[in-house]
């Protein structure tokens, strides 16, 4: 019989911990959190000290009990829920909710689900921190505030189901901000002069950019000022004036955090921040590997911290010695050195078995699963490898009384790169580096010259915005997913093509929290906050000193802004469908599963169908609209709004260029665009260039 229980939070887990620890003991999950503060109420005793008031989570009566079943069978019961605040406050919840201070309880934590390490975690148990609890506790009642106080007021002044956060508020007024920059930016135009020349017998032209004179560095602002200097270069002698050879180093990246993990997740594998968190959750609790049973492959995947262990640094640096050599494997590895805390109790994200390589696993894993993995994989093994090396050649080539410039690079030792490249690793004119010294004969080619006009600050993308929301200290980790997903739902902001877009519901919610709670909305306020937590975990600070600081005064602005705010009425989006009931032009109204159509004349006319999006590509049958639909299972494909009369479906998203071998549609596949026709085949660069017979016309039919 079992003497000995351990509690995790994911049932996931269960299965593999046990096949660790053997038939001494018992391991149940509690699914999360058993006790958080009522649905129906603030929540917190704000006349008594801001105590809070816990209750059991509707639907979890059933997991305790068959948990206090558990407990009295044991002698020792080991808390192992997850390594973080959060897991701490489920551990005292559970402490609580199962009644076990008079029982023998320990608080255990592991940062990957291995064999070795969660039997090390049992020889280090330790009592639960309540600094740790602490700073959750301030977190969830912070939030608990601003939402159930702020959030009413929003269905009040403009409609019901809005809600406002005190992160999620943060990061809208940040899109916000960008997006009114982005407004009131007012391009410069400026140009650029490249001269074309030929050297030292090489069968490719150089291209040398515009420096200015010999004296100064200049830019080119209008066509008027470069016609001038051409004509200045009209007829002059072009001569190396000099060559500079060098060498430059590129570190490798630091080992994933979960910011960084999430941002290059994003630009390498297209993947959201909730997907990513998802996928590494799964890979955290443990896959089914042939040979080897259900295995945790990678750490804990909610950390800020870079450091690694000593004995996952010492596989690596043999791993790497073994498969690419001891020239790649480095001695001294560089850590991220921060000024705001870190919470180095969790080591990187990283393989818990770095010789568990991507493709032994490739069969065991889903797709998405593996590419994360072995993101994850290369980036952690690349950073414990040695920098790449480049030659290097800087050229100044005079013209009259101006001067160009190339440079060029060539790689002189791989280093990290032969496991790890960005797209950014480019190779330019690395010819150049060996061909040109300052006596090479330069013969002039022509000139190649463009228009452009300085462009504003990107719209942030999810990767970006967790960039920024990490840089600025505001939120954790575990924050930043959910805080986007939020907004999304909310539909204060919508995503197209990557980027993120203030909807007109999200700039009246983000006029009025600025309006009325400015301090709330302040990323600075709010980062000052997260240092203030901080704080509390690390038992600086009374958790409650922060709570009644903070109440009273988010109190007296949600008084005021009843009083002073005015009711905002925000119309409804039109839609190009007519009603087939009363003629009048259907809206696009948002229920519980999405987006629907609904006639305005409601109650009068019930009229309602469903909302497709339109890709703006024409049927090639029939003419009508594309549109994108969903399967009974969730799977997106593209069909005609005219279905069941006309068939056209397809999985792969049209494209509005037609082939232009036998002027069939063309669907879009990565940044390839092939033909649909079954006997053509035809392949073309998604970017290329268009003529214009390959422009689907309006109203075209494909027979």
């Amino acid at each position: 019989m079992a003497k000995y229980l351990v509690i995790v939070e994911s049932p996931a887990k269960v299965k593999t911990i046990k096949k660790f620890l053997g038939p001494n003991y018992e391991v149940a999950a509690s699914n999360g959190h058993v006790r958080d503060l009522p649905k129906s109420r603030l929540g917190v005793d704000v006349e008594h000290g801001y105590e809070p008031r816990y209750i059991t989570i509707r639907g979890k009566g059933d997991i305790l009990a068959n948990l206090r079943k558990e407990v009295k069978k044991a002698e020792k019961i080991y808390l192992a829920t997850d390594p973080d605040r959060e897991g701490e406050a489920i551990s005292w919840h559970l402490l609580k909710a199962l009644k076990l201070e008079d029982k023998k309880v320990y608080r255990i934590t592991f940062n990957e689900i291995t064999k070795n390490a969660v039997k090390a975690s049992l020889k280090n148990a330790r009592e639960i921190n309540m600094d740790l609890v602490d700073a959750q506790q301030a977190r969830r009642v912070l939030d608990r505030m601003v939402g159930y106080c702020i959030s009413p007021l929003l269905w009040a002044k403009v409609k019901r189901g809005l809600s406002a956060g005190r992160v999620q508020s943060v990061a809208l007024r940040i899109i916000c901000d960008r997006e009114e920059e982005i407004n009131e930016f007012i391009p410069q135009e400026y140009w650029t002069l490249d001269v074309l020349f030929r050297a030292g017998g090489e069968r490719k032209p150089i291209a040398a950019r515009y420096y200015g004179t010999r004296a100064e560095r200049k830019g080119i602002s209008s066509e008027e000022e470069l016609k001038r200097i051409m004509e200045e270069l009209e007829g002059a002698e072009y001569k190396v004036a000099e060559v500079k050879r060098g060498e430059r180093t590129k570190k490798p990246p630091l080992a994933f955090t979960t910011s960084t993990l999430q941002q290059e997740a994003s630009k390498a594998l297209n993947f959201s921040t909730q997907k990513t968190m998802r996928l590494a959750q799964q890979l955290y609790e443990g896959v089914d590997i042939k040979g080897s049973g259900t295995v945790g492959v990678i750490t804990y995947l909610r950390t800020d911290s870079t450091r690694i262990s000593e004995e996952a640094e010492q596989t690596a640096r043999q791993y790497i010695s073994e498969v690419y050599g001891e020239a790649y494997a480095a001695v001294s590895i560089r850590e991220k050195k921060e000024s705001q805390k870190i919470q180095d109790a969790h080591e990187a994200i990283r393989p818990t078995d770095v010789t568990r390589t991507p493709a032994q696993l490739k069969e065991s894993l889903s797709r998405d699963q593996f590419r994360l993995y072995q993101l994850i994989w290369k980036r952690f093994l690349a950073s414990r490898m040695n920098p790449a090396k480049y030659e290097t050649a800087n050229v100044k080539i005079d013209g009259g009384n101006h001067r160009f410039t190339v440079s060029a690079s060539r790689v002189a030792f791989e280093g990290f790169l032969s496991v790890y490249t960005e797209d950014d690793e480019r190779e330019e004119n690395h010819a150049l580096v060996k061909s040109i010294d300052k006596d090479t004969a330069l013969l002039f080619e022509g000139f190649d010259y463009k228009q452009h006009f300085t462009q504003p600050a990107p719209h942030y993308t999810e990767a970006s915005l967790v960039r920024a929301l990490e840089e600025l200290g505001i939120g954790r980790p575990s924050t930043y997913a959910p805080t986007i997903t939020t907004i999304l739902a909310r539909r204060y902001v919508v995503k197209e093509n990557k980027n993120l877009y203030v909807t007109e519901l999200g700039e009246i919610v983000n006029h009025i929290m600025k309006e009325a709670f400015a301090s709330i909305v302040d990323v600075h306020f709010t980062a000052n906050l997260e240092a203030l937590l901080d704080g509390v975990e690390e038992g600086n600070v009374n958790w409650k000193t922060i709570v009644s600081n903070f109440y009273p005064d988010l109190e007296e602005a949600v008084k005021k802004a009843e009083e002073e705010l005015e009711h905002v009425q925000i119309a409804d989006e039109v839609s190009d469908e007519v009603c087939e009931l009363c003629g009048r032009q259907m809206v696009i109204k948002y229920g519980p599963h999405g987006r629907f159509l609904a006639c305005p004349g409601f109650p009068e006319c019930r009229s309602a169908k469903p909302y497709y999006e339109k890709i703006g590509v024409e049927c090639p049958k029939c003419g009508k609209d594309i549109v994108l639909k969903k399967t009974k299972k969730g799977r997106r494909y593209y069909g005609c709004i005219g279905n069941p009369e006309c068939d056209f479906m397809v999985w792969q998203k049209p494209s509005k260029v037609r082939c232009s071998q036998c002027g069939s549609i063309m669907l879009e596949k990565g940044n390839k665009l092939v033909c649909a026709g079954e006997d053509c085949g035809f392949v073309r660069n998604k970017d290329e260039g268009l003529q214009n017979e390959e422009i689907m016309p309006t109203n075209s039919k494909i027979v």
